[in-house]
C-alpha cells in the first residue's frame, strides 16, 4: 500500500481507481486506441466442455445475439416461451456492444417451444445457431473459456510498438483484473455496496448478487494493484495459494523454488489472491498479511462481505492468453485469443491501448 493511500480515510474509495498497468515501467503508457466502435468490432464465442444430450426437458439454445445483453435475451426467451426468467439458464454474462454467442437454456416439460419462436428471436438481434434438449437447466459458471476477437483502431493500431506490447502479453500473461463492467459507470455498482454492505445486505436488495460481486471484486482489484506496484505481480511468494493455469486446482507454497519458479515462468502456475468472505485459508502468515491489508483499509467492505455469509475464494492474479493471434490490418489490428472463464478482455486491452472506459 502506498503511502498516500495509508493516509485516507478507512472506506475512503477513490474513482476512477487508477489500478496500474503491468507494461507502463518498461514501454510507457500505451496510445489511445478505439477498440468497441461496433459491435461487430467485440466478438465474443462462449466455450463449454460438453454438448447437450438430446433429450430432457430443457430446450438449449445455441445463439448470437448483437448489441444485447445477455439479460435482456434472458428476458426476450423468457417472454416469447411464456415462461419466468428464473426458467432460463445460462452460463456467463456477454456484454451489450458486441456480437456474442452462448447457450441458453428454457425449460420446457412435457411441450415444444412456441411456433415461430427462432423467427421472433431473429426480429430481436437473435440468432439460433443450434438446438437441442438435455435432462437439465444450464448452470452459471460451468463454460470452461471464451473466445474473443478483436478490432483495434487509432493510434495505437499504428504504433510500432503494438507488436512489442502484445508480445510481452503473450509471454508473461496479463494482470487478472476484474474489468469495469464490474463495478458500472462511475464505479456506480461498487458504491452501491458499499452503502448496502454497511446497513447490512439482503438478497431482496441485491438478487442477483451483482453488488456483492462488485465489492469482491473491488478488494481483489486493490490487491493485485499492490502486488503489481511491487513486481509480484507474476511471482510466487512464500506462503502464498498458487492455482494451476486453466484449473481450480490450488496448493499452498511454503518456499519458491526452481522448479515452481520455472513453472511460473512458462505460465503454467499463478500467484493467487483472495476474493473476500467468510472461511478459513490455507495461505500461510506472509500471504495472510498482505491479504489482511484489506480489512485494515477497507473494514466495512470486508465486513459486510462476512456478514453476508460470501465464502472466501481465491482468484489467479495473471491470466494466460490462448490461441493467441495479432492480425495487422491497413489500419487497423485485429486480435484474437482464449480467456478462461471469469477473465475480462478489457484487462488484456488497457495494456494496448488508452481507452476511458478501461
Amino acid at each position: 500500500m502506498s503511502e498516500a493511500a495509508a493516509r485516507r480515510e478507512p472506506d475512503a474509495i477513490d474513482w476512477p481507481p487508477g489500478w496500474p498497468r503491468v507494461l507502463d515501467a518498461e514501454l510507457g503508457p500505451p496510445p489511445a486506441g478505439e477498440y468497441r466502435a461496433t459491435p461487430e468490432d467485440f466478438q465474443v464465442a462462449e466455450v463449454l466442455d460438453f454438448a447437450p444430450e438430446g433429450e430432457g426437458e430443457h430446450l438449449w439454445l445455441h445463439i448470437e445475439k448483437r448489441d444485447l445483453t445477455t439479460a435482456m435475451a434472458v428476458r426476450e426467451l423468457a417472454r416469447l416461451c411464456e415462461v419466468a426468467p428464473r426458467d432460463i439458464g445460462y452460463s456467463g454474462m456477454k456484454d451489450r456492444v458486441a456480437v456474442t454467442r452462448q447457450w441458453l437454456s428454457v425449460q420446457l416439460p412435457g411441450r415444444e417451444a412456441p411456433a415461430g419462436l427462432n423467427e421472433a428471436l431473429e426480429t430481436l438481434g437473435i440468432r439460433v445457431l443450434a438446438e437441442a434438449r438435455h435432462p437439465r437447466k444450464l448452470k452459471r459458471g460451468v463454460h470452461r473459456a471464451n473466445r474473443f476477437r478483436l478490432r483495434i483502431t487509432g493510434a495505437a493500431a499504428q504504433d510500432p510498438a503494438f507488436a512489442v506490447r502484445w508480445a510481452r502479453l503473450v509471454e508473461r500473461g496479463v494482470a487478472n483484473y476484474f474489468g469495469p463492467q464490474r463495478f458500472g459507470p462511475d464505479g456506480r455498482n461498487l458504491l452501491r455496496a458499499r452503502s448496502l454492505l454497511a446497513r447490512g445486505w439482503r438478497k431482496r436488495d441485491d438478487r442477483d448478487g451483482m453488488l456483492l460481486s462488485a465489492a469482491r471484486s473491488f478488494l481483489f482489484n486493490e490487491l493485485l494493484a499492490a502486488r503489481v506496484r511491487e513486481g509480484s505481480w507474476d511471482r510466487l511468494l512464500a506462503g502464498e495459494v498458487a492455482i494451476l493455469d486453466g484449473t481450480a486446482s490450488q496448493f499452498r507454497i511454503a518456499a519458491p523454488d526452481a522448479e515452481l519458479d520455472a513453472r511460473a515462468a512458462r505460465l503454467d502456475l499463478h500467484a493467487s489472491g483472495v476474493l473476500w468472505g467468510v472461511g478459513g485459508s490455507v495461505a500461510e502468515a506472509e500471504a495472510l498479511a498482505r491479504e489482511g491489508r484489506l480489512p485494515q483499509r477497507y473494514p466495512s467492505l470486508c465486513a459486510g462481505l462476512e456478514r453476508a455469509g460470501v465464502r472466501l475464494a481465491r482468484r489467479p492474479l495473471r491470466m494466460r492468453l490462448g490461441e493467441p493471434r495479432l492480425t495487422p490490418g491497413e489500419h487497423e489490428l485485429w486480435l484474437a485469443f482464449s480467456l478462461p472463464r471469469g477473465a475480462f478482455a478489457t484487462a488484456a486491452l488497457r495494456e494496448l491501448i488508452a481507452h476511458p472506459t478501461l
